[in-house]
């Protein structure tokens, strides 16, 4: 396996990304030609963002036919306990899909609106509301990465046809 098929596999595991990589060697010009396919990453299930894996495993205390028991430090159950709680201060840098931005007399309504209607069509997607004077403002989601973002749009593009994709501040992912 060639370094840059090395490189892009190890980045694409990274970034959480199912890849194909191709090299193809011409050996008497010694040059190296790649191509990388990127798939959409698998989504992660919304319905264990923060929480603790360890509270979920099946127990027959809880019904279930087996146990599961996970023997650790105090000290790592805890830090992860701490990372848990700290993680609704912490943001980072990543895109949103902004579906409103105006600035005229009855935009505070407006925005309202089209947040609720936002809701409304995809109730598993964060939604702001925000007010950067003079413009109201609805922004949609929270993604790490620029084509995570641009999902959204294609899959909202047909409800919310003024809708791009803009680089905010997200809640930092667990």
């Amino acid at each position: 396996m060639s370094k840059i098929k090395i490189a892009l596999t190890a980045m694409a595991f990274v970034l959480g990304a199912m890849v194909e990589v191709r090299a193809q060697i011409q050996e008497e010009r010694t040059a190296v030609l790649d191509s990388l396919d990127a798939f959409r990453p698998v989504m992660v299930d919304s319905t264990l963002i923060g929480k603790s894996i360890f509270n979920i495993l099946p127990s027959k205390y809880n019904g279930h036919r087996i146990d599961v028991n996970i023997h650790q430090s105090k000290l790592i159950a805890d830090a992860f306990r701490r990372h848990i709680e700290s993680a609704e201060k912490r943001v980072v840098s990543g895109y949103r899909v902004r579906i409103y931005f105006d600035n005229k007399q009855d935009s505070r309504l407006d925005s309202e609106t089209a947040l609720l209607n936002f809701r409304k069509l995809y109730p598993e997607i964060p939604a702001y509301r925000s007010y950067q004077n003079p413009f109201f403002k609805v922004t949609v989601g929270d993604y790490r990465t620029k084509s995570e973002a641009l999902f959204l749009l294609n899959r909202i593009k047909h409800s919310f046809p003024s809708a791009f994709v803009v680089k905010d501040e997200i809640q930092f992912p667990l």
